[in-house]
């Protein structure tokens, strides 16, 4: 009957302890989507909107972590100095590229789901956006290793980090690190 108990009471504050790291995983996330869609209110474009939404970005999104997922195992061969500029270069084209899609002074009705915990200082937290009349189907992966951090985004069932990895797996195979930060720097310096 003790050794019930104690299982009992294992289940019970391990449950307790998801429930609070959810908790907290949902408050950062509507907290940063409050605060990104406050600066959107008042951007006058979307080239504002970019540059006024990326330092509340580089604290709510690990692009570090993203950027060495996105380049995979060839992200060891990479010198510190080009991890560096692969990550703010990465970072810099997503921040663009998704800034790009809103018009400032519309926000996105945004419903939050469930969340999710498929591990241990992991959470992902489905949403449903409406926006201009479409709806999508977004998940925020997040995880905990200091304070919560997005590391990746998945809309429509299609992972942003997934998305990246194939390009860059092709560009490292075809010339390393320098040609993954190459195609990083041209994609930077195309026009939206």
């Amino acid at each position: 009957m003790r050794s019930l108990y104690l299982i009992l009471a294992s289940f019970a504050l391990a449950h307790g302890h998801l429930s609070a790291s959810t908790l907290e995983a949902e408050k950062f996330l509507k907290k940063a989507v409050t605060e990104v869609a406050q600066i959107a209110d008042h951007s006058a474009n979307s080239s504002a909107l970019a540059a006024s939404v990326r330092p509340v970005l580089m604290n709510v999104i690990s692009f570090e972590l993203m950027t060495r997922r996105a380049v995979g195992p060839g992200w060891r061969e990479f010198t510190e100095a080009q991890k560096k500029e692969a990550t703010d270069l990465f970072a810099t084209l997503i921040i663009r590229t998704y800034s790009s899609k809103f018009t400032p002074g519309e926000f996105p009705e945004i419903t939050y789901k469930p969340a999710i915990v498929p591990a241990s200082g992991r959470v992902e937290i489905p949403t449903r956006i409406l926006y201009r009349g479409s709806q999508y189907e977004v998940i925020y992966r997040q995880e905990d290793s200091v304070a919560w951090r997005i590391t990746d985004v998945v809309i429509e069932g299609v992972s942003l980090i997934a998305t990246y990895r194939t390009q860059f797996d092709s560009q490292f195979k075809q010339g390393g690190a320098p040609a993954v930060i190459s195609a990083l720097k041209k994609s930077v310096a195309t026009p939206q």
